[in-house]
């Protein structure tokens, strides 16, 4: 049995997981272990190989990362996804922090590889998440503004509504309109 971890890129929900989970079932690949982004499998190299897996995932939307840099980016992108949308997002932790500890690399080497794999900042990357976290904690219609800047660890409503807009084009008011 051959047993390897694989890096899986556009796995960014538990959705994916469970897909993933179903795929290499059919195909008789053993998951050890799986969280977004990555996977622990084994298999027997008799029956199936790398490249076969490969196809199966990416004829289901994923792709297998195989550059370092890329599957560190993918590691990154799902850290960031689990923070924001899937944990109980805790403000006084600081972003730089948190990937600091998790992958115990320099946020400035970290920051660094994100942006030459992904053109776009990490900084960037996390307000994109935290703004499409906020958009979905606004058409759930059940907390307030305040409430929700304060969960997503702005410093104020008027600090998420500047950052809200400059990414939408629209302000947070004309979003909640468009959604009712």
């Amino acid at each position: 049995m051959t047993k390897q971890k694989l890096i899986i890129k556009n796995m960014s929900c538990h959705c994916c997981i469970k897909l993933v989970k179903r795929l290499f079932a059919e195909n008789d690949v053993t998951v050890d272990e799986i969280n977004l982004g990555e996977v622990w499998i084994s298999y027997d190299s008799q029956k199936i190989n790398l490249e076969m897996i490969a196809s199966l995932l990416e004829e289901e939307g994923f792709e297998l990362m195989m550059d370092k840099d890329r599957q560190l980016v993918e590691q990154i992108k799902s850290a960031i996804i689990n923070l924001v949308h899937y944990s109980t997002f805790n403000a006084m932790v600081r972003n730089s922090d948190y990937l600091v500890e998790k992958f115990n690399l320099s946020y400035q080497y970290l920051s660094t590889v994100f942006s030459k794999v992904e053109n776009i900042t990490l900084e960037k990357y996390i307000i994109l998440q935290k703004i499409e976290k906020v958009k979905e904690l606004i058409r759930f219609d059940e907390m307030t503004l305040s409430e929700i800047a304060f969960m997503m660890g702005y410093s104020s409503v008027q600090y998420l509504s500047t950052q809200f807009k400059k990414i939408t084009g629209i302000s947070v008011s004309e979003y909640k309109k468009a959604t009712k």
